[in-house]
């Protein structure tokens, strides 16, 4: 998909961070939004600024692990645009801590957000894509820590894990309908995950019930990678619908560590 003008992209998180940054790419290129995030605050200021600008938008408070939230939102992009070519499931929490530390509340929350906020993307718009027959692509948020096991980070591995395997094999089975997919896994971004646990639903614990995650700044020597801005992952997303590129990696220096793990399960074979 490399024709952006007047498209209808989809961004779940899309009031901040890397799912802004994306809008930002994205409306520069003549794209229509639909804007989806369970913060109304930001979310209406996001919609505002882009409206500001020329750019249609449609802003939907939006909590991504509720299908009914998701599917609402499908009907509601596809009502206001009557398509829709670009669908980003971006939206995602995070709590660190020794694994065996975990609540089940804690492993609630992250599924409910990082893995059925996805699942509930696809199963809202991706049949809806394949049947308006005009291609289009899928994107979705995982982590490095979705290719690449993180010491204190249990949860959010199995569901950025889970992403991950989601985005490789809908990519194959999408292939026939003209529809892309990628998967972006970076490192350390300048992004509020770190404080993700301000949207912790209060059935789930709340916000103190939250571990904390830990320090993402270049301040934290003990955190591989450097930490770099929004706009040069959003700049990285566009070019993967482009390019039809399946796999989205802006941290060059994650590249030995993906070989070690690979490197690691080969060796299984020699045993």
């Amino acid at each position: 998909m490399n024709q952006f003008q007047d498209k209808v992209a989809v961004i779940t998180g899309g009031a901040s961070g890397i799912g802004l940054a994306t809008a930002s790419a994205l409306a520069a290129k003549g794209t229509k939004l639909v804007l989806a995030d369970i913060e109304q605050g930001p979310l209406d200021e996001a919609v505002a600024a882009f409206g500001a600008h020329g750019t249609p938008c449609l802003g939907v408070r939006c909590d991504v692990g509720d299908k009914a939230d998701v599917d609402s939102l499908a009907d509601r992009a596809w009502s206001r645009f009557g398509a829709v070519h670009v669908v980003f499931n971006n939206a995602g929490v995070a709590v660190s801590g020794p694994t065996a530390e975990m609540t089940h509340a804690d492993w609630e929350w992250l599924m409910r957000v990082n893995l059925w906020g996805p699942i509930h993307g696809v199963e809202a718009f991706v049949p809806r894509m394949i049947e308006q027959r005009q291609g289009g692509h899928v994107l979705f948020t995982a982590s490095f820590a979705g290719l690449v096991p993180n010491v204190g980070l249990g949860p959010y591995c199995v569901t950025k894990y889970g992403v991950v395997a989601l985005a490789e094999v809908l990519q194959k089975e999408l292939r026939a309908h003209e529809i892309g997919v990628s998967v972006l896994c970076p490192m350390r971004v300048i992004t509020n995950i770190g404080s993700s646990e301000r949207n912790r639903p209060a059935d789930l614990g709340g916000p103190e019930a939250s571990p904390g995650v830990v320090d993402q700044s270049e301040d934290n020597p003990d955190q591989s990678g450097r930490v770099i801005p929004v706009e040069q992952v959003a700049d990285q997303v566009v070019a993967a619908i482009e390019g039809n590129r399946l796999y989205v990696l802006p941290h060059e220096e994650s590249k030995g560590f993906i070989e070690n793990r690979f490197r690691r399960i080969l060796k299984t074979f020699d045993a």
